[in-house]
């Protein structure tokens, strides 16, 4: 992968930033995603920021190779704030992240969401809590997409400032996914339901080692999945 080839989770997470954007790509990594969008004419300018040194200077190697210092900025900072107000950054997209790490990015730095009208967010585990986020700080969710990639499930989610209430099965879901229940969602959740019954005889066989609350939420998990399959 590069930023002439991106993988194809990276490319369903491009096909979501729309025509004009001024994108700022959150733990950028090696910055293939920004830098290939504007060598693409997609995006009108970009940020990448990173937490880390490494792929800090391997964004840096990215932009420079293009060409694009002047349109692309590279930048080592936490979170939202490689955001600065003169970007006027309309998507910011995070990816390949903990839910629960993005939910803390986007709570740490709500100021720097001004003017932000799009999330592209793909994490890597966690969408429940990310949707319960989104949809308890102004969010709703315009787009999801599912697809399986190297023996992994990865779950796209796009969101935009608005008034939404979800189910907790919606949540657990996806609500535009378990509406949608596409072969590659319907694949994840057949899986899912073995590991969770698997996991569920486990607990059974350990006598009072796990909590009843724990196991109670298995079992409730397990009832969704078998319904949403019938």
């Amino acid at each position: 992968m590069n930023e002439q080839t991106l993988s194809r989770r990276l490319e369903r997470v491009a096909a979501y930033v729309p025509q004009g954007a001024r994108l700022a790509d959150i733990g950028s990594d090696h910055g293939f995603l920004p830098v290939a969008l504007m060598l693409r004419g997609v995006i009108e300018a970009g940020v990448a920021g990173e937490v880390a040194q490494v792929p800090f200077a391997s964004a840096q190697r990215t932009v420079s190779r293009n060409g694009l210092e002047a349109s692309v900025a590279v930048r080592l900072a936490d979170g939202l704030a490689a955001i600065e107000p003169q970007d006027r950054i309309t998507v910011v997209s995070l990816c390949g992240m903990g839910g629960d790490t993005m939910c803390a990015i986007l709570q740490a730095g709500p100021q720097r969401l001004a003017g932000v009208t799009r999330l592209v967010l793909q994490p890597n585990g966690g969408e429940r809590e990310l949707r319960q986020w989104l949809a308890g700080n102004g969010y709703r969710i315009v787009h999801e997409e599912l697809l399986r990639e190297n023996r992994f499930d990865y779950e796209i989610i796009v969101a935009e400032p608005g008034r939404a209430v979800y189910t907790a099965q919606q949540l657990y879901f996806g609500p535009l996914l378990m509406q949608e229940k596409s072969a590659a969602f319907l694949g994840k959740w057949q899986r899912m339901l073995r590991q969770k019954q698997h996991t569920l005889a486990n607990f059974q066989r350990g006598r009072g080692a796990v909590p009843q609350a724990k196991i109670d939420d298995f079992n409730q998990q397990v009832g969704w999945i078998t319904q949403l399959l019938a």
